[in-house]
């Protein structure tokens, strides 16, 4: 149990330790620089162990008060005799993977829907029950008959399109009773892959000017940590309800379509080769849509990886040898998450802009250029297109 005199006693030999360290090997550590971490480290887990230790020892009943009152057998003679605690677990400590691991299952879930996968096995549905298509009693024909019975058992497009739009934000469809869209996440999101493709571009620029290059200026961990921690907290409030049962369910769902679609006989129907031709096949003859496929299934994998890094504790790492080992995890599926999103007009890519503000809720206004000053409407971006109707 530390004493206020303790407590500050404490961190003035910590911070002479550290003083005295760096005065006596400052000529190593200009050498060096990897050292000063290794050295930093070690001292802060010294530090961290006592105030380990200290915060286990059980507090007094009255939990020190009376010592600070002056009352009772107790009482301090002096302020440094009181009891002074060491604090409360950290806030970004205390979330739980398996929900953020739930989210990145949904996301994944979201860009295959947005594809059409689910809207190309309902047409197959619709063809097979009209009986205007060459399907009988081939293995997919009996797949979508299974399909159609366990329709009631499952939540449907509706439950879907508002869960994805109370996490993400995503879509038009209304949110459940009680809930309220998301409307951060994409901003947050784009703001964390971009901050780490800017971390490992400047890491690539600094090693090619210099050699073993170790300057703070190129590639902040505390940057990408604050952008990674803001996602994290956004999506730790909306991760709870069916979001964990839904998730296991739909993916369920994709894969049993996958299975139809893949099936033999429906393949034969399209001249197809594989499970994705026959759903670009179905979008383009029935729907007379533009495709998205490729760079919507890359989305929903890299971005899936992105996320699932985030639900380990991986962003609370100080050591920035270490953080950059397990930030590499995700350097280029966040390279190629943000390339597919610059392709479809989704994100853009931007050097100057490096910490977004916590209480920004809508995007930066676009100030008015000649075309809008002469009375002509400008043309709305892709972007803003995403914000609203995705």
């Amino acid at each position: 149990m530390a004493t206020e005199k303790d407590y500050q006693g404490l961190f003035d030999r910590i911070g002479a330790l550290r003083e005295q360290v760096a005065s006596r090997l400052s000529s190593d550590l200009i050498a060096n620089p990897q050292l000063a971490d290794a050295l930093t480290k070690q001292i802060d887990d010294m530090l961290a162990s006592v105030l380990d230790a200290d915060s286990k020892v059980p507090p007094p009943p009255d939990k020190g008060l009376a010592a600070l009152a002056g009352v009772g057998p107790d009482a301090a003679k002096d302020f440094g005799s009181t009891r002074i605690p060491q604090g409360v677990e950290p806030y970004d400590e205390t979330i739980t993977s398996e929900r953020i691991i739930a989210v990145g299952d949904v996301y994944y879930l979201h860009q295959h829907e947005r594809i059409g996968v689910f809207r190309a096995v309902q047409k197959l549905q619709e063809l097979f029950k009209a009986g205007t298509v060459r399907l009988s009693d081939g293995n997919g024909a009996f797949l979508l008959y299974q399909f159609d019975r366990r329709d009631v058992l499952r939540y449907t497009r509706n439950d879907r399109l508002s869960a994805y739009k109370r996490i993400f934000g995503y879509g038009g469809a209304p949110v459940p009773t009680g809930s309220r869209p998301n409307t951060d996440f994409h901003k947050l999101f784009s703001h964390f892959v971009h901050q780490v493709t800017l971390f490992w571009r400047d890491k690539r620029i600094s090693d090619v000017i210099r050699e073993r290059a170790y300057d703070p200026s190129f590639g902040s961990i505390a940057i990408v940590r604050r952008a990674g921690l803001d996602l994290r907290n956004n999506l730790k409030w909306l991760s709870f309800g069916h979001l964990n049962v839904l998730r296991v369910e739909v993916m369920q769902l994709l894969e049993e379509a996958f299975k139809i679609l893949d099936s033999d006989d429906v393949k034969r129907l399209f001249g197809a080769d594989n499970a994705w031709d026959v759903v670009e096949e179905v979008l383009i003859r029935y729907f007379n849509e533009r495709l998205v496929t490729s760079p919507r299934q890359r989305m929903a994998v890299t971005g899936r990886e992105v996320l699932r890094w985030l639900a380990q504790p991986h962003i609370l790492q100080t050591t920035r040898a270490q953080f950059e080992t397990l930030l590499l995890e995700i350097a280029e599926q966040s390279e190629e998450w943000l390339t597919s999103a610059q392709a479809m007009g989704l994100s853009k890519r931007t050097g100057s802009h490096r910490v977004l503000p916590w209480d920004q809720t809508q995007p930066t206004p676009v100030r008015p250029n000649m075309r809008q000053k002469a009375g002509v409407s400008a043309q709305r971006t892709p972007a803003r297109e995403y914000e609203f109707e995705l």
